[in-house]
């Protein structure tokens, strides 16, 4: 296939064993399988990519769902790749884990686990004031954060306790360790964001 990428569901981490008994930590993801839902050509939309739908939406809209029914879908997800040659795609088709083989190197794009608020020794790994001296209160305080008379407020970015994860996160330069057609899965070396069952896109990245 010649698209950059698809998106999948990321199910655990698991050890993939070589031909030669060498061991590798993979992360398996569900890659599709995605429906393209709308193919983007150059002169109706100013550029060429191919948008493609993942899982099942429990509702749509009816701006949605009268976007998507040339697909037949009814996708939670909708995506754009880019791809080489657009004439190989059309809306409805369907696109597995062939799109992957091993020694591909991928960029991985999910969302990290939600940790609720954290203060600054959890989330920024601070050190934590003096623990001694009668400073029984000071062990997990973040410290100054700003001078009073110049400038006499907080800078923005002052790193403070706060909403710790959920954000999303790239890993780069990851590697296609293997790829099952049949069972629609990819194994790629190492970990990627988010938790079990989370969305994530899986892209192509040149060799």
């Amino acid at each position: 296939m010649t698209i950059a990428g698809l998106l999948g569901r990321k199910i655990g981490m698991t050890t993939y064993y070589h031909d030669d008994g060498t061991a590798e930590p993979v992360t398996v993801v569900e890659v599709g399988p995605c429906t393209v839902t709308q193919v983007k050509t150059e002169a109706r939309d100013g550029y060429e990519a191919v948008q493609v739908g993942f899982g099942r939406a429990n509702k749509l809209n009816r701006a949605d769902a009268g976007h998507q029914s040339r697909s037949g879908g009814n996708f939670a997800q909708l995506q754009e790749f880019d791809v080489d040659d657009l004439s190989k795609f059309e809306v409805g088709q369907e696109l597995k884990a062939d799109v992957f083989e091993a020694g591909d190197l991928v960029k991985v794009v999910g969302t990290s686990k939600g940790r609720g608020f954290a203060g600054v020794v959890r989330r920024y790994n601070f050190r934590g004031g003096p623990k001694t001296h009668g400073q029984s209160d000071r062990h997990r305080a973040p410290g100054s954060i700003g001078a009073g008379s110049s400038p006499g407020r907080v800078w923005p970015g002052t790193r403070m306790g706060g909403h710790y994860g959920v954000d999303r996160i790239t890993v780069k330069g990851l590697k296609v360790v293997a790829a099952d057609v049949d069972k629609n899965v990819v194994l790629v070396k190492g970990s990627v964001p988010g938790a079990k069952n989370g969305l994530v896109r899986i892209e192509k990245q040149g060799n």
